[in-house]
């Protein structure tokens, strides 16, 4: 027998072992993005045991049409009619599915009926499809950070009142999910979230001002999407993580601690109050918590690059230097203070980050973009999530008039 024959015989028997008879169902919202494209590689590799009845992209109308042809889902959700129109175009006469607009198609999409919602659209857009997502007693496969950030104490409680799973998709968050299973959460002395310092770890902090946008989109090790670079580059990205792992884990923020590990390879660690330490390893491979997500809590055998110990003679860790990059120190500020003050802290990113890919600021202006806004509307507390979405687009003004001042 050939061995890709072999391969494919052996990934569709564990498949079967994982989900039986029973077909699982994915709805992948992000599709066209980095995670997207890297959910649907997984999904194809998982073969006939999973199906995709939903997507939904933003303007990368070619790229979903191929996709679409491949997995012939049955709901297709795009950014507006003109992308609708684009996508009819492409698609021909030929197994259209239903298409649905905007934010209010997203949130149809949320409401199809599969078993696993991947939520991998970007920003403030993923709060409303995370919670329609629990609220149904979904898998919810959690790849936008930014709702936990903004809504997570009302997420995790309609996800608890469900009964439904959140397994993160962030390499760190699933790094900390697995390395929880090593004891009771009782036991847990700290949560270790690794950060790789980004493309300018080494530089010195008076060059920031003058770097470019080409230059923070340079990541050391990850190939990820604009906005989550740049957030990488400014270290927000990291404080975004420790807010999420706030509501993700219950974890107070006092047992939180980050360690810039510039390999990439130890993804975090759990250390155990008897002085333990678990650490989840593994290669710059986004498919792997990806397909961990999908098939937890089983682990299946798929051919991606595995981790070669021989070409890392070191790994190295370090303190963070937050008066280089004050947006950790921000975030970590705005999820002890609680309240609207995470979702502010997000919004206001989402906006300065936005600006500086336009040329519009300097890479240093975003953090202090985010202050200012942090300085202006951070106080009080939200009651529903309708409070955190007006308080979002509010933060988003108040962030969009201190750039048109100049700060």
């Amino acid at each position: 027998m050939a061995r890709a024959t072999w391969a494919a015989e052996l990934v569709s028997m564990i498949v079967d072992y994982i989900w039986g008879d029973e077909m699982q169902t994915v709805a992948v919202l992000g599709s066209t993005g980095a995670i997207g494209t890297r959910t649907l590689e997984v999904i194809k590799a998982l073969g006939d045991a999973v199906r995709v009845p939903v997507l939904v992209a933003g303007h990368n109308m070619v790229l979903l049409a191929d996709q679409i042809k491949l997995f012939e889902p049955e709901l297709v959700g795009v950014a507006d009619e003109e992308a609708s129109r684009e996508l009819l175009g492409l698609l021909g006469s030929k197994n259209k599915p239903a298409i649905v607009v905007g934010d209010e198609g997203l949130n149809v999409c949320a409401e199809y009926p599969t078993d696993v919602l991947v939520n991998a659209v970007m920003g403030a857009r993923g709060i409303m499809p995370a919670l329609i997502a629990v609220r149904r007693g979904a898998r919810l496969a959690l790849a936008n950070k930014e709702c936990l950030v903004a809504a997570g104490s009302f997420i995790m409680a309609e996800a608890e009142a469900a009964h439904a799973e959140i397994v993160p998709v962030d390499s760190e968050h699933c790094a900390l999910f697995q390395a929880l299973l090593g004891g009771t959460p009782s036991e847990v002395e700290r949560f270790i979230l690794t950060a790789s310092g980004g493309p300018f770890r080494l530089l010195d902090p008076e060059k920031l001002q003058q770097v470019t946008v080409e230059d923070a989109l340079q990541h050391p090790n990850w190939s990820m999407g604009k906005k989550i670079t740049v957030d990488s580059a400014t270290m927000m990205n990291k404080g975004l993580e420790v807010i999420e792992a706030h509501h993700l884990f219950a974890a107070p923020y006092d047992k939180i601690e980050v360690l810039v590990h510039p390999q990439s390879i130890v993804h975090s660690m759990i250390e155990y109050v008897d002085g333990s330490v678990m650490a989840q390893l593994a290669t710059h491979d986004m498919r792997l918590p990806i397909q961990y997500a999908l098939t937890y809590p089983e682990r299946v055998s798929l051919p991606w690059p595995r981790l070669d110990f021989k070409t890392y003679n070191q790994l190295t860790f370090e303190e963070p230097n937050t008066d280089k990059f004050p947006a950790l120190k921000l975030a970590v500020q705005a999820g002890c203070r609680g309240g609207y003050a995470p979702c502010v802290l997000n919004a206001a990113n989402e906006v300065a980050v936005d600006a500086f890919l336009s040329g519009v600021i300097s890479f240093v202006e975003i953090s202090q973009t985010v202050e200012s806004t942090l300085e202006a509307l951070g106080s009080g507390s939200p009651t529903s999530v309708d409070d955190v979405i007006a308080m979002d687009g509010q933060a988003r003004d108040r962030a969009r008039a201190i750039l048109m001042k100049g700060g």
